[in-house]
């Protein structure tokens, strides 16, 4: 029995079983109210990107789901592409199925595709994967996407006649892979000329939906963006609607949106504005200042395109009439990049150049948090998640503090569609789910979070129990760990390690058990 035969018998043999930690009920739905599930995932989108999270970057259609849904202020992923994206897709840590250090194959687990098409879904996945092995074989009826990490956006393969070499990364020679289905192509090139993998991925979605669109049975897609990620690349159309937004430096720019912020009542005044990573923008000669507006520029019109097409998909499910009874849920991988990355030549924007938005917009990006992707502060982990379901959510456009994770999305869609996450899969047993449902949230609930969150990450790593989160940063045998309260300094400013030995003490236990733990898995 291969992955793409997930039997029957595979899942029954576990129902009736508790399902530890899972906080899912296992009560069969009908297909008649059973919702269609949408899941969309940036790739490196700050927290404050968005316009609906302070941002002044043209984004009206996540807005209007966020404003007509929910919003969390304290969903959170990995800090890194890969494990996050194993985490969505697990619902146990990366570290439990292969995933922690590097992007190989998913082990010891079952993806969303395998347990929501065993609950009689169509599974469709579009985008990124960054992995090794192709989704097409991981319980997913259709897939196509990137298989790596970043790519070209103009051209993710060869030079096509009549344009200029595509730059590529160095690894492969840039040959990155890409899969349809059951292929997988190393590189791929695609014919049309007008080509950008933003609006590949949305076509490819709205294909999807056209061809299945009169099946009785609901879908699960998985739409997996590379947007923002670098390199920063976009249409001339949108980066001209930035044209000078930027010019008024990082500070203006950071202040506006902590201003937004607040008067939206994202955040509070609980919760000061964390110390700045930027130079002076006064500092820097009339070519820096070009250099620095244009890649955020840029790095905007790509948010604002993403946006684009994210209303493409919604205006299909309406045409389908399936907007109100599909459960949408809008994440980004990990906070925005301090990475520099500079390769090729000519503008940056173009098929040429290989540019990154580097740390001092980052910042920024993240606003009001510290630090980066690839770090365990609140800039690496804390992701904007918007939650829209028109028929599942009650009291829409409010704001919910429940502490979760990438993991609980396993349980959380198991629960709402029905679904049975199994004891063993392939005749093996699995690492059970360690996430939470927070199912309830829809409902207007507010429900305690008992199970603590872990993070690791290269230097980084946190645990989060309650109102505490422990961190570090740097050597695990010479970092301190620093101490916040999560209710009163969510932006990480005031390090209580000295005044609470003891709690550091036991939060550091928790987390060299849990570090044990999965080690072994």
């Amino acid at each position: 029995m291969n992955r793409r035969n997930f039997l029957k018998t595979a899942v029954l043999s576990s129902v009736g079983l508790p399902l530890a930690g899972c906080g899912f009920a296992q009560t069969a739905k009908s297909s008649d109210n059973r919702p269609n599930i949408l899941l969309i995932l940036a790739d490196d989108m700050g927290w404050s990107d968005l316009g609906c999270y302070g941002g002044e970057i043209d984004t009206p259609n996540l807005n209007r789901l966020a404003f007509n849904g929910i919003r969390f202020r304290q969903m959170h992923n990995t800090s890194k592409c890969f494990p996050s994206r194993a985490c969505l897709l697990t619902g146990v840590y990366a570290q439990q199925c292969g995933m922690g250090k590097s992007p190989l194959k998913i082990v010891n687990a079952v993806t969303l595709g395998e347990v929501l098409r065993s609950a009689g879904y169509r599974t469709l996945a579009v985008g990124k994967h960054h992995s090794t092995e192709n989704l097409y074989d991981r319980g997913f009826d259709r897939y196509y996407g990137l298989r790596d990490g970043a790519t070209n956006y103009f051209n993710p393969g060869y030079q096509r006649p009549g344009e200029p070499k595509p730059i590529q990364k160095s690894r492969n020679e840039g040959k990155r892979y890409w899969c349809i289905d059951e292929k997988t192509y190393q590189p791929y090139t695609p014919k049309e000329k007008d080509y950008y993998v933003t609006d590949d991925f949305t076509n490819h979605a709205l294909q999807y939906l056209d061809e299945y669109k009169d099946e009785e049975k609901p879908f699960f897609m998985y739409l997996a963006y590379t947007a923002p990620h670098d390199p920063l690349m976009a249409w001339p159309e949108d980066i001209a609607k930035y044209k000078g937004v930027y010019n008024v430096g990082y500070e203006a720019i950071r202040k506006a949106r902590d201003k937004k912020q607040r008067k939206m009542g994202l955040i509070d005044n609980r919760f000061p504005q964390s110390k700045s990573e930027y130079q002076n923008w006064d500092s820097l000669n009339d070519e820096q200042k070009a250099d620095q507006s244009r890649r955020m520029q840029v790095y905007a019109a790509m948010v604002d395109r993403l946006d684009q097409n994210i209303g493409r998909v919604l205006k299909k499910l309406a045409q389908q009439g399936k907007l109100d009874n599909t459960l949408i849920l809008f994440a980004s991988d990990n906070g925005c990049s301090a990475e520099d990355v500079q390769i090729g030549t000519g503008p940056i924007g173009s098929m040429t150049r290989w540019a990154s938005l580097q740390k001092h917009w980052a910042n920024v990006s993240n606003t009001p948090f510290r630090l980066y992707k690839n770090y365990s502060h609140e800039g690496g982990i804390n992701t904007p998640m918007i939650a829209h379901w028109p028929k599942g959510i009650k009291k829409p456009g409010r704001f919910s503090d429940f502490p979760s994770h990438f993991i609980d999305v396993m349980p959380t869609l198991a629960e709402v569609t029905g679904a049975v996450y199994p004891q063993q899969f392939d005749g093996k047993p699995i690492v059970q789910c360690e996430g939470v449902s927070f199912a309830q949230v829809f409902g207007g609930k507010a429900p305690a979070r008992e199970k603590p969150i872990f993070w690791q990450w290269r230097k980084g790593r946190a645990v989060r129990s309650g109102q505490w989160k422990l961190v570090a940063l740097g050597d695990p045998k010479k970092a301190l760990w620093q101490l916040y309260d999560m209710h009163t300094d969510r932006t990480e400013t005031n390090n209580l390690a000295d005044e609470k030995p003891k709690v550091v003490e036991q939060l550091s236990m928790l987390y060299e058990q849990w570090l044990r733990k999965v080690e072994k898995a």
